[in-house]
């Protein structure tokens, strides 16, 4: 079991904090995802203090769980957020964030969401391309503002990570190369309703060498004393998120603190407000999605499977990224077999894992496949027409119902028919 979070065995069956996962299935059904706020709580602080010597605001980023109360549990804790769409700002508004502690980012920002972005008074628009920022100064201008802007460079650092996942190399869509800066510098002279006061990078996600951060830190200081000489009132070096968390126990994650050692020296000395925007630092394995084995099958050449109720519609990250869950039976058992663990919808690539050593659970008994609070309900979809499952949220002894499990009516409430 991961040590940053509340899950554990108690009495013959896995729980969370104080309340058994077979209890919370009664009583809510499954697939079910549970959090544990205390793991919520916990991972935010011992960012916060990694970071603590260094001048920082920390902005989660909503776009690893939108669930409205894992962002209000942030922002009573002092966080601000990081939106990607005008429905993720929506949802920090609604969350109780202060606009002003609102980063609007985004490589594809429609007119309507920076209209709703400077209306609503969010801190910064990150500008991701120059075309983008001329769309930002003339929409400033009919709502007679002037918007304040960071640029996202693209630091061209390829890290070691998923494919899917690399977000700071310059074949990527994200960001402004180093070649455009000093067109992108002089037009910001020349606009009138929009003010550069920060810079911005993001590399990537489960990002686990630090160094990968400092290459791109000193790139990101090289253009920071650029604009200064410029003229530039630079507020904010926004270095993005993408540090690790441990999803398979054969590969811990680097430390935070590891990042922090490192970091800190580097950004001090700039004397301006550091912004790190960390998603599935703080989320990954504060939630576990609850599953029932629904039947136990064999084929002709003896392959194993468990065939449960969730599937990628609930978690698609196994599907879309080959990714490692660890899976655990609820009721535990002493003996294990190699299976496949599948849902119940029509493509081959629905799996949480393939020919894993799994506890010989039997069918009608639950599984929990771990680390599941980040990109897996927010990632969620209704294909094959299922239904989006409850979420609850553990604290101690409480517990929460913080998402209504869907109904076959809303699958078509927005639906008419012709």
């Amino acid at each position: 079991m991961f040590e940053s979070n509340q899950f554990h065995y108690t009495d013959g069956a896995l729980s969370c904090d104080q309340l058994s996962l077979d209890g919370l299935a009664a009583t809510y059904g499954t697939p079910l995802f549970v959090t544990s706020k205390k793991t919520l709580v916990q991972s935010y602080r011992s960012f916060e203090q990694a970071f603590a010597d260094l001048p920082h605001f920390t902005c989660y980023s909503v776009k690893a769980n939108f669930n409205l109360s894992v962002i209000r549990t942030f922002a009573e804790l002092g966080a601000g957020c990081d939106v990607n769409s005008g429905g993720e700002l929506y949802r920090a508004l609604q969350a109780g964030v202060a606009p002003e502690k609102i980063i609007f980012a985004g490589v594809g920002k429609k007119p309507q969401e920076i209209e709703y972005a400077l209306q609503s008074g969010v801190l910064m628009l990150k500008v991701e391309s120059i075309p983008e920022l001329r769309s930002i100064d003339r929409i400033a201008a009919l709502q007679g503002k002037t918007a304040s802007v960071a640029i996202r460079i693209n630091p061209n650092v390829t890290a070691e990570t998923h494919p899917y996942i690399t977000t700071g190399d310059s074949k990527e869509k994200f960001g402004i190369d180093e070649g455009e800066l000093p067109e992108l510098f002089t037009l910001i002279r020349q606009l009138k309703h929009v003010s550069l006061v920060g810079l911005d990078m993001h590399i990537g996600s489960q990002i686990f060498d630090p160094e990968y951060y400092v290459a791109a830190v000193t790139k990101l200081l090289d253009i920071f004393e650029s604009a200064k000489s410029l003229g530039f009132a630079i507020e904010f070096l926004d270095i993005g998120g993408g540090f690790p968390v441990t999803y398979d126990p054969l590969k811990e994650a680097t430390p935070i603190e590891q990042f922090a050692r490192k970091l800190i020296v580097m950004l001090k000395p700039a004397g301006v407000k550091v912004i790190f925007e960390p998603g599935r630092y703080l989320v990954a394995n504060a939630s576990a999605l609850v599953t029932r084995v629904l039947y136990r099958k064999r084929n002709h050449t003896g392959k194993e499977f468990f065939v449960v109720d969730a599937g990628m519609t609930e978690l698609i990250r196994p599907a879309l990224y080959q990714a490692h869950h660890e899976i655990l039976s609820v009721t535990p058992h002493e003996r294990t077999i190699v299976a496949d663990v599948v849902g119940p919808v029509c493509e081959s690539s629905d799996f949480f894992a393939r020919h894993r050593e799994i506890e010989a659970a039997e069918e009608g008994e639950l599984l929990a496949v771990m680390s599941a609070g980040a990109y897996a309900a927010v990632m969620g979809s209704n294909y094959n027409g299922r239904l989006r499952p409850a979420e609850v949220m553990v604290d101690g002894s409480d517990v929460r119902l913080i998402r209504k499990r869907e109904t076959y009516e809303q699958l078509v409430q927005n639906e008419l028919l012709s």
